[in-house]
Formats: structure tokens, sequence, C-alpha cells
């Protein structure tokens, strides 16, 4: 290894540059110039770090970060990930990170760049939630580049999307009781079990659309997750561990898909909630044939008369009618599937007892002991 000064002359006369010159983990010389001694100097000795670490790799056979994605998608594509994850990591690809990050050397890439780029997308007016969706694509995606050898390290794994709890928690719509009563109320039957499943459950969409009768144990009052149907149909799996998980069912509940199961054919592949074919409802069908009208009726609407809330929004009603009974976090993390109990607090926490009602709570103690 050693570094040298290069001069040449040009139509502009004479030039001059810094070589830093090694070689390879293949033996194989490699050369790269900057503008100054020190600049060539402080390269050459993160580079002979590197090299001892086997994390180099040369710039010039260095990918770029687009090329990483899409040899990261492809494998995404071939070891059979869900048709939605994959079409989301390339959306996230294709809007936010190819135009800024995308020609970039995966060898130039540095942490302060990804922090840059995390501030031009905040700049630009990407939402919080794009940005922490986007950033996890990236890092996954340069785990894959270094596991096969196309960088020598993950730079992104250090970077952190800024957090707002406060935020977070206010983006969190929940129904009050008084518009979950009316939504039940005015509720079709042929779709009460369903609704009311939602509501007492705080099963996802697509827990609700993969829900067999097989999963259904009326005898112990539970429901099983063990599938889910994306917004093409295709049935699979949960999609984390945290997601096959068992859910006692309220009475309410157990009559109503007592009395759909009496009332309804069992279709093929004996879903509770199907189609006339047997197959799992479109989710978008749902929204504007089924939910928006039941708000409709229940004059749950904005004030342009669009329905005031999404699908999701009876999952938060679940969890927040869970919390008012007094249910332990870590239950209720449980039966909601969150992957951890940082996901339950950082969208619930909120709803929890606060500092406050413990100490109300200690009052009353203290007077049913020394008053009575």
């Amino acid at each position: 290894m050693s570094v040298r000064k290069r001069v040449w002359t040009n139509a502009k006369g004479e030039q001059s540059a810094w070589l830093a010159d090694y070689r390879d983990r293949d033996g194989k010389r490699r050369a790269r110039t900057f503008p100054t001694q020190r600049a060539a100097k402080d390269w050459l000795a993160k580079t002979q770090v590197d090299l001892a670490a086997g994390t180099h790799v040369a710039r010039s056979v260095s990918a770029t970060v687009s090329e990483a994605l899409e040899a990261w998608l492809a494998h995404c594509q071939k070891e059979g990930l869900e048709k939605s994850t994959v079409e989301q990591r390339e959306q996230h690809a294709r809007l936010h990170i190819r135009p800024q990050l995308g020609a970039v050397k995966l060898s130039d890439l540095t942490a302060p760049d990804v922090r840059a780029w995390l501030d031009r997308l905040r700049d630009g007016g990407t939402s919080l939630a794009m940005r922490r969706k986007a950033l996890t694509t990236l890092k996954t995606g340069l785990d894959y580049a270094q596991n096969y050898g196309m960088a020598g390290q993950n730079v992104a794994r250090s970077v952190k999307a800024p957090r707002d709890v406060r935020n977070e928690a206010s983006e969190v719509v929940i129904p009050t009781k008084r518009e979950i009563r009316a939504l039940i109320e005015n509720t079709p039957d042929d779709w009460r079990a369903f609704i009311v499943t939602a509501i007492f459950t705080g099963l996802r969409q697509s827990e609700l659309r993969g829900l067999r009768w097989s999963h259904v144990d009326f005898d112990n009052k539970i429901v099983g997750v063990r599938a889910r149907a994306d917004k093409w149909g295709n049935m699979g799996p949960p999609k984390s561990k945290a997601g096959r998980r068992d859910i006692p069912l309220a009475p309410i509940v157990v009559s109503a898909l007592k009395q759909h199961r009496a009332a309804q054919p069992v279709g093929r592949d004996g879903l509770v909630f199907a189609n006339r074919n047997g197959r799992p409802f479109n989710p978008s069908n749902l929204h504007s044939r089924v939910y928006g009208p039941i708000q409709e009726r229940a004059g749950l609407v904005k004030a342009d008369g669009s329905p005031k809330y999404t699908f999701h929004a009876l999952r938060h009603a679940a969890a927040s009618l869970m919390i008012e009974q007094g249910w332990p976090p870590k239950k209720i993390q449980s039966i909601l599937g969150h992957a951890s109990i940082q996901i339950t607090f950082d969208r619930y926490g909120h709803l929890f007892p606060s500092a406050d009602d413990d100490q109300a709570a200690m009052a009353r103690m203290e007077r049913a002991l020394l008053v009575d």
C-alpha cells in the first residue's frame, strides 16, 4: 500500500492528484485518486482495516444502490415472499430511494448520506411513516447486498428515523362506544358476523378474509388465527410468528358466527367469510359495498359525506375496549398479534392508565383499608 503524487499536463496546464495504491483480497492491484495527500492517506488507512476484516469492495466493481435493490427484489420474488410485500418494497425503491440514492455506488455510500436522504424526503413532504418504511426497505436491501458480497457493510444500519410518539398516537383514530353500537345496529344481518367479529377480536381484515371454520372452536369459544388472504385473494400463513394466535370470543361473536354458519353454505376452502364463489372477498368491494354503506346508515360520515373510518379503525376499537377493561399490555399484544410490546405501546400507550390513575387507585385502596 502506498500514497504517491501524480502529476500530468493538459490544456489547463500542470495538474496533480494523490494516488492511493493497494491490492485487494484477491491480490489485484487497485488505485484511487484524491485531491489531497491527507484524504488519500485517511482512505487508505480505512481500506486497510476493511481488507483485514474482509469487508472491502473496490469502487470500480462496486454495485450501485439501484443495482443492489434490483438484485434483492428479484431474490425476494424467488424466495416466494407475499406479492403485496414485494410490491410495497418495489414501490419504496421506485418512489423514494432510487430517485436520490440509486446512482450512488455502495462503496461510496455513507451513514451521513442516508441521513441527508431522509432529511430531503422530509423536506419534500414525505410523511414520517413513509420515511420509516423507506428506510427499512433500504436497510434490508443493503443487508442482502452485504451478505452476497456486493457491499462491505450496511451503512444504513446505524441510521434511525425520527420518532414522534405523540403524533403517532394522534394518528390512531378510534370510534367511540356510541359509534361502535351504531355500526352494529346498522349492519345488515348477512354482514353482522363479519363486523361483530372484527370489533370484538381485533382481527386484521386479511385475517378475517382468510378465516376458516376449522379454526373456530365453538366449544371453547376461541378463534385461531392460522391463515390470511392478501388483496389478490391468495391464501397464506400469518405474516409473522406473533400473527399465529388464539383469541377468546365474546358471547355476541359466538352467537353471530353460529347464525352465520347456519345461514351460509360452506365454501370450497371452508372460509367463514367468502364471496359467492367461495373465495375471499375483494378488499375494495368490502369497503365500497359493505363497510362504507354501513357507516353511512349509522351517520358516521365526514363533512363531504364520505365514510368516517377505515376498516382498520375497528381493530383500534377492539384494542381500546381491551385496555378499558384493564387487560395487561402483554395480553393485548398477544391478542392483536403484534410482533413486540413496543408496537402495542407506540400505538396505544396513550390509552393505558396514567400515573394519575395509579395514584387514584392507591388512594381508593387506602380509604378501603383505613376508613371503613
